[in-house]
């Protein structure tokens, strides 16, 4: 077991996943003799060989386009686009055909393709290297969206989307690429996809988020409980599909809800979340449920890239105003 951060251990993921698995392989800009603009890939190239660990042309839709291509074929391609803002020529493929090509072929033929992508903010990155799509690709059919929010699940979730026989986007949040370590064993166990981690038990309201707003998350929910407030966190970590059973369960027990992503606020994913609560939980609630979410703007640059991050402050004064609420 190793102390590894966010980066490293999705470098021990996908170097397991190439040691383990012949048909896995990697292609990206720049992933193979430079490892990867954040160093994800580093070293790879040189322990599996460029025919395993392939660099691109600076091409986004060739990128997307020749792995739903290796994925039909019977390969596990995972492939990287450098930031999320740069995703948009890959739709094309990802859309009209790798959510689509086990419909379309009545199931004779399956993508088992993970497309990579940093996103997110918190970087001091002009927009299109802080953009959170999330929303955007979880509403495609087809795809399958996950987000980590720690070393140790970035290493499981990933293993779990390289060996899952349909597409997956993996969205990995730059913030928190070297944000603190944890220890990873580096074992080959999956984590479970299409189910939500309860990080901590509460009693008196529910903290949901995902990604890197897991952080500030965490700290809001610290604060509460120095005011006696026990607040159940939970991390979404796979977006698409949603496991609302999860969440509906902690609001059954706690009557209150608090949604919090980095996203812009309007049809983010926090909107879906609380439309599930209203159809399926709106009996167990005792106070309306609250977003606490980027704004409808473009992010800005480094000197008001804090303003537009929901902050512990925002978190926990939407915290209270659920508990202010009468039961």
């Amino acid at each position: 077991m190793a102390e590894l951060n966010l980066v490293e251990a999705v470098n021990q993921a996908l170097a397991h996943a190439l040691a383990h698995d012949p048909a896995v392989v990697l292609l990206g800009e720049d992933i193979g003799a430079n490892g990867g603009v954040f160093r994800a890939t580093l070293g790879l190239q040189q322990r599996f060989g460029a025919e395993r660990v392939i660099d691109t042309p600076l091409a986004e839709t060739a990128i997307a386009g020749t792995a739903v291509g290796m994925a039909a074929m019977g390969l596990k391609p995972v492939a990287e686009i450098q930031f999320s803002g740069f995703l948009y020529p890959a739709l094309d493929h990802l859309i009209n055909h790798a959510s689509r090509l086990r419909n379309r072929s009545r199931g004779r033929l399956s993508c088992p393709l993970v497309l990579r992508t940093p996103c997110g903010a918190g970087i001091h990155a002009p927009e299109h290297h802080s953009e959170s799509p999330e929303a955007m690709l979880a509403h495609v059919p087809g795809l399958r969206v996950v987000m980590p929010s720690s070393p140790a699940r970035a290493y499981g979730l990933l293993l779990a989307a390289i060996r899952d026989p349909d597409p997956v986007i993996f969205l990995e949040p730059t913030r928190l690429y070297r944000l603190f370590r944890q220890d990873v064993a580096d074992d080959g166990e999956a984590l479970p996809l299409d189910v939500c981690f309860t990080l901590r038990g509460g009693a008196d309201l529910t903290l949901v988020s995902w990604g890197a707003m897991i952080h500030e998350t965490e700290a809001a929910a610290d604060a509460l409980a120095a005011e006696g407030v026990m607040a159940e966190v939970i991390d979404l970590a796979t977006l698409k599909p949603l496991d609302m059973t999860t969440i509906l369960e902690s609001v059954a027990r706690t009557g209150r809800c608090v949604i919090v992503h980095e996203a812009a606020r309007t049809a983010g994913l926090g909107a879906e979340i609380a439309a599930g609560l209203a159809e399926e939980g709106l009996y167990s609630l005792l106070a309306p449920v609250q977003r606490v979410t980027g704004y409808d703007t473009v992010i800005p640059l480094a000197r008001l890239e804090q303003q537009y991050l929901p902050s512990v402050a925002r978190i926990v004064a939407a915290a209270r105003r659920t508990l202010e609420e009468a039961s």
